[in-house]
């Protein structure tokens, strides 16, 4: 099966700069990513700079399966030009379906960077065949909920490793249903 034609590219907001995901990124993202805090609802802790560099490659080489395309983006703040966070995409065309995620570094969090750069990713999902966006939500982390609620998104009954699954309500308008 061939690869699919999606791609990440650049997008902007008022205040952000969503940049094609890197290895190279690391470095400062490393920086960005290193309070345990991050790790509250989801586990795990902070990566060394050579483990993300090494996340960051397998990501930017893409999904084994050729079916499924992989969308990352750093966020970069206007005018600082800091690295803030990142966005990120799963897409599967065939299913119409994309799984949002994001995250903020703790010294930028309540800002409303999470909510901007998720409205444009699913704003540049619009243009691909995809007409269902999800995230995965710990059911207690009501900072992830608003930015989820902020793309359209709403809760459903369904839970996954304990997260709830929040979902747009359908098809977009003029899209397949």
């Amino acid at each position: 099966m061939r690869r699919l034609p999606v791609r990440p590219v650049a997008l902007a907001t008022a205040r952000l700069e969503l940049l094609p995901l890197r290895p190279e990124h690391a470095d400062e993202m490393s920086l960005v990513l290193s309070d345990p805090a991050l790790h509250s609802f989801t586990g795990g802790a902070p990566l060394t700079r050579d483990a993300l560099r090494a996340r960051y490659e397998r990501l930017t080489a893409g999904s084994p399966d050729p079916a499924v395309v992989w969308a990352n983006w750093v966020l970069r703040l206007r005018g600082t030009g800091r690295l803030v966070g990142t966005v990120q995409a799963t897409v599967t065309p065939a299913q119409g379906l994309a799984e949002l995620a994001w995250v903020i570094g703790v010294p930028w969090q309540g800002e409303g960077f999470a909510s901007e750069a998720a409205r444009a990713l699913a704003a540049w999902l619009e243009q691909l065949p995809v007409d269902r966006l999800v995230a995965h939500i710990h059911p207690d982390h009501a900072a992830s909920a608003a930015v989820a609620r902020a793309c359209g998104l709403r809760p459903t009954g369904h839970r996954v490793d304990g997260e709830v699954r929040w979902q747009s309500s359908g098809a977009r308008p003029g899209a397949p249903a």
